[in-house]
């Protein structure tokens, strides 16, 4: 084989190659789900019966609790989100926007979730807030919306 076929040989396998391994965009429940610092909201997802919904059309934007921040919940509220389909529903439906809004996007504002409850967004330069919650890694796109990891889990007025 001439040096020249050989060399355009490995670019396409290259090429071949990077495509193979290249992440593909995938929907918000996918996105969640290859979040490791977002095991336990995944989980919670799932009980719930939301896993469908945020695989849909959309589009959707989710503030995802980190693992760390459902840990500093109380454990007897867990349990009652556990053994409650519809308070834990409630709850993260709360987390829950509908329509893709990027953090730049964020205005000093309230908006309606997915719940119905109202939710306080706010930015300062780069910060974003809602309610009490800080947006740790914002914009996480998929294919579906967008999701924001926040260090807090947010409870909807009538759950408080």
């Amino acid at each position: 084989m001439p040096k020249r076929h050989f060399l355009y040989a490995l670019t396409v396998l290259a090429l071949l190659a990077g495509c193979a391994t290249s992440p593909r965009p995938v929907s918000v429940a996918d996105t969640l789900a290859a979040q490791p610092q977002l095991s336990t909201l995944n989980g919670l997802v799932a009980k719930a019966g939301l896993t469908d919904t945020l695989k849909g059309t959309g589009p959707f934007t989710v503030f995802a609790p980190t693992n760390d921040a459902f840990s500093k919940v109380p454990a007897a509220t867990l349990q009652a989100l556990a053994n409650d389909p519809a308070k834990l529903k409630a709850v993260l439906t709360y987390h829950l926007l509908p329509g893709k809004v990027m953090a730049s996007d964020v205005k000093n504002s309230s908006s309606k979730t997915v719940n119905g409850a109202s939710l306080a967004l706010s930015r300062a330069g780069d910060f974003v807030t809602v309610e009490d919650a800080l947006v740790q890694i914002p914009d996480i796109s998929a294919t579906n919306g967008v999701v924001h990891i926040v260090d807090s889990v947010l409870m909807p007025p009538a759950s408080r």
